[in-house]
Formats: C-alpha cells, sequence, structure tokens
C-alpha cells in the first residue's frame, strides 16, 4: 500500500517490519485451523516462525488444542478468524486461549481478522439475542487480554468488550487497488448498497476523490432485497459498490444490475469479507460485475474462487499492527488518510 509504505517510512520503520532479537524471544504467534495461509504471511513480514500447535478432534467432535513449546511470560498472537464453521472456529480459539492463560502466557491477543455473529448485534425485535455481546464476553472470560480485528459489522461492537480493541479498516487496501489501475475521480462513483453503509462508502470516496451515490432498497426478509432507488449520478462512470462482506451476495448483485440499468458503464464489487455463503458464487459468477475485489481475511478454498474475484492480502496491515502492540506504539495512522489528504477535503 502506497499510503501505508508511506507512514512506515514516515515513522522510521523501513525493515520489512522485522522484529528486533528481544522482541522475538518474547513474541509467539499462531495459526489457528481457519486463518493458516494468512498467518504465515504474517509471520513472513515479521520474520519470525509460526510456533507449533497441535489441534485435534475427539471422535465425538470435541476439540482440543495445545501449544507445542513454551508461552510462559510471552505475548502471544492467535490469528484465527472466526469464519465458516463458525462455531467450530470460535471453540477452537476459546479452547486455545484457555489454554495459553493455563500456560502462564502475560498476554494474549486474539487476532480476529473476521469477527463472526457481528450482524447479531442488537435486538431487532423481542425476544431476539445480542451475540455479539455474548463472543465478546466468552473471549474475555477464556483469558484475552486484547483483541484486533477488522471491518466489524458495526463499530459499537467495540464497546462490547471490556478489553482493549484494535479496530482495524481494510478502506486503504481496497483504495491502493482501484487507484492502481487508473479509476479517476472524474469518470468513477462510489457507491453504498444501502444507507447503513454510507459511511464505509463515503470513506473509500473520500480516499479516491470520487462523488457518492447511494442506493436505497427494501429487504423483505434476511439475505434477500429490492432495489428501490438510486440516489446521485451514475450515469457514464464506473462504478465501485463497496460494503463489509458478501454473504449470499443477493444485495450487491442486485445492486450492480441496478447500476447498469441506471446507465453505469462498469461495475465493480469490493468488500472485506469474503463469506461466500450458499448461492454466492453462482451469483457472482453470473453477474454484471467486472470484478469482485475482496481481502483475505477469511481463508478460501480453491471451490470458491472464480475468474471475476481479485483478493488483496491484509497481512501487512496486521504484522504491522502487531509489531506496533509489542512496541506500544500508535496504530491509528495505519488506517487512518494520511493528514494532508483530509485536509484537502
Amino acid at each position: 500500500m502506497e499510503e501505508l509504505d508511506r507512514l512506515i517510512r514516515k515513522d522510521g520503520i523501513n525493515k520489512m517490519m522485522a522484529l528486533n532479537e528481544e522482541e522475538k524471544e518474547k513474541i509467539r504467534i499462531f495459526a489457528g485451523s481457519s486463518s493458516k495461509d494468512l498467518a504465515e504471511r504474517i509471520a513472513k513480514y515479521l520474520e519470525v516462525d509460526l510456533a507449533p500447535l497441535e489441534i485435534k478432534k475427539f471422535a465425538d467432535g470435541e476439540t482440543f488444542v495445545k501449544s507445542g513449546e513454551s508461552v510462559r511470560g510471552c505475548s502471544v498472537f492467535i490469528i484465527q478468524s472466526t469464519s465458516k464453521p463458525v462455531n467450530e472456529s470460535i471453540m477452537e480459539l476459546l479452547i486455545f486461549i484457555d489454554a495459553l492463560r493455563r500456560a502462564s502466557a502475560e498476554e494474549i491477543i486474539a487476532v480476529i481478522p473476521y469477527y463472526g455473529y457481528a450482524r447479531q448485534d442488537r435486538k431487532a425485535s423481542p425476544r431476539e439475542p445480542i451475540t455479539s455481546k455474548l463472543v465478546a464476553n466468552l473471549l474475555t472470560v477464556a483469558g484475552a487480554t486484547r483483541v484486533v480485528t477488522m471491518d466489524l459489522h458495526a463499530r459499537q461492537i467495540q464497546g462490547f468488550f471490556d478489553i482493549p480493541v484494535d479496530h482495524m479498516e481494510a478502506l486503504p487496501i481496497l483504495a491502493k487497488h482501484f487507484i492502481k489501475y487508473g479509476f479517476s475521480p472524474e469518470d468513477t462513483v462510489v457507491v453504498s448498497p444501502d444507507v447503513g453503509g454510507v459511511k464505509r462508502a463515503r470513506g473509500l470516496a473520500k480516499w479516491l476523490h470520487t462523488p457518492l451515490a447511494i442506493i436505497d432498497k427494501r429487504r423483505a426478509k434476511a439475505n434477500e432485497s429490492e432495489v428501490m432507488n438510486i440516489i446521485g449520478n451514475v450515469k457514464g462512470k464506473k462504478a465501485i459498490l463497496i460494503d463489509d462482506m458478501i454473504d449470499t451476495a443477493g444485495t450487491i448483485c442486485n445492486a450492480a444490475a441496478a447500476l447498469i440499468e441506471k446507465g453505469a458503464v462498469e461495475v465493480y464489487g469490493c468488500a472485506t469479507h469474503a463469506v461466500f455463503s450458499g448461492p454466492a458464487i453462482e451469483r457472482l459468477k453470473n453477474s454484471t460485475f467486472n470484478e469482485v475485489v475482496v481481502t483475505d481475511s477469511i481463508q478460501l478454498s480453491e471451490n470458491q474462487m472464480f475468474d471475476k474475484l481479485r483478493i488483496l492480502s491484509t497481512s501487512k496491515m496486521f504484522a504491522e499492527t502487531i509489531k506496533r502492540i509489542m512496541t506500544s506504539e500508535a496504530i491509528s495512522d495505519l488506517f487512518e488518510m494520511p493528514t494532508e489528504e483530509r485536509k484537502s477535503e
């Protein structure tokens, strides 16, 4: 990321974010079963080896997790997205946190690129659970001392925790991609697929210096939506639809079709989390999108890949975040718009 690279150079960090020898002795990075590839890339940036661990299933489905080396007095980072299978990923993370606490780890930092159950963040009707708060409680009670996550469905989930939460944003990563491929302010518009995502879309529009459009929709039931109206001018422009996640892809594919009908010449979809449930892959393959851009916050299998898909890595941002936690440096400037850019708005 050019913006991130510039910030890193400005802060005097120019050794590929490598830790010094004393820090390497104290840090342990573990890869959970749902984020092995991302964890390997993070460790590579930090120039450390992933710590060994044992994960196995008993005959009845119970999970067993054990560190393969001493963690006494160490700062331990567990890289684990709570993605499909969601409940198993969460239980594996909780069990490992408990094991590390009992092994006298000094700090236990849960790095959760994708935080499952984030959409259950409030009671929309009587007798509903607030499951994202429940998961926050479970992580804290298990023994986590800090959580690092990215693009929560709702920012207020940070307030569900009584331990520090570092909330990362993928906007610089997504923005760099579109800048790199020549999306100019004159012929591009950033579009929010619904009113709830306006703040996120406005953030990308500021990074790209483009106008903003909003799709007004009505949702009959979960994972189904009907496009009603488009607020803003998209005619003759390249439209970039942005959301925090793509689940069944119904909303974003309907939005893409509506943009083409309203005169957009090309439509690009982007999201941080590629949940890709149910008919998502087929819908995206057959959609009007020229490209679908996601990050590696969720590890995808081979059968989830398709020609229009582009995956951007978050490993550099997470690696630098881990380093700054170890050295007690500020983290916010990794994803904030540079000061001179904010002043120009």
